[in-house]
């Protein structure tokens, strides 16, 4: 899995180039352009490997002593008060 330093350099190195030839251009239209695009894209990148660290996470190991259907059975009787 890439880092998500990478992916993120990935991404400025695309929209640097871009920016770059539209500033030798003298197209500052363009290059407000790509700022907003890269922000944008970088919140959105952000969000999208916020979710991928979470799903990364093992889940907790099971508290030893107690199966699933007793555990069930405790919260059922929980809820019926």
């Amino acid at each position: 899995m890439r880092s998500r330093e990478r992916i993120l350099a990935n991404l400025e190195a695309i929209y640097r180039e871009s920016f770059d030839r539209a500033q030798a251009r003298d197209e500052p239209e363009r290059m407000g352009e790509l700022d907003n695009a890269y922000m944008r894209d970088q919140l959105m990148l952000e969000v999208l490997l916020d979710i991928r660290d979470l799903f990364a996470v093992a889940p907790a190991a099971p508290a030893p002593g107690k199966s699933a259907l007793e555990k069930l059975q405790a919260l059922r009787r929980l809820t019926k008060r």
